[in-house]
């Protein structure tokens, strides 16, 4: 797990278990508003990722791909907040996220997760955390995780503590 530069981490994840075991323990960090970016081709493990997102984060039913209704609402019992979990696959152009209600799901309600966020990129905040995920081989994962900007970097930080003791 090589630290490239500060805000930025290098992982790689050797099961799927791992990988949401991975997930779970930012998602246990998500405060509202925080924006999560997660990009990579098909089948990389975007939506395992999201789905130990939702674990960690306390979500009330478990985080499945959006790719046919493109925006996930979910909740947590112990507060009522949002999480949301969009998947852009299907989107053709930025402004399709218009309908989708882009704008409100980014108001800071609560934590997004962002599936092909490419799709949509000039219409996301510059802060937030990009994750590259990249198939290394049939269960192996890479992730690049990179920040942009100060809640980001000190999300990262807390992420390389509580995952992997440093």
């Amino acid at each position: 797990m090589p630290i490239l530069k500060e805000g930025q981490l290098d992982i790689i994840s050797h099961s799927a278990e791992q990988t949401q075991r991975l997930g779970a323990r930012l998602g246990a960090l998500l405060q509202p508003g925080d924006v999560i970016c997660l990009s990579g081709d098909m089948g990389a493990g975007k939506t395992v990722f999201a789905a130990g997102i939702g674990q960690g984060w306390g979500a009330r039913t478990a985080l499945t791909s959006p790719t046919f209704n493109l925006v996930h609402d979910h909740t947590r019992a112990a507060d009522a907040q949002h999480l949301y979990h969009l998947d852009c696959y299907r989107l053709e152009r930025p402004t399709d996220a218009e309908s989708i209600g882009l704008e409100d799901i980014l108001s800071g309600r609560g934590p997004v997760i962002i599936e092909w966020p490419e799709q949509i990129e000039r219409l996301l905040p510059r802060q937030r955390l990009w994750i590259e995920l990249r198939v290394v081989e049939a269960t192996r994962r890479s992730f690049l995780l990179v920040a942009e900007g100060a809640r980001y970097d000190a999300l990262i930080a807390k992420f390389r503590e509580i995952a992997f003791g440093f």
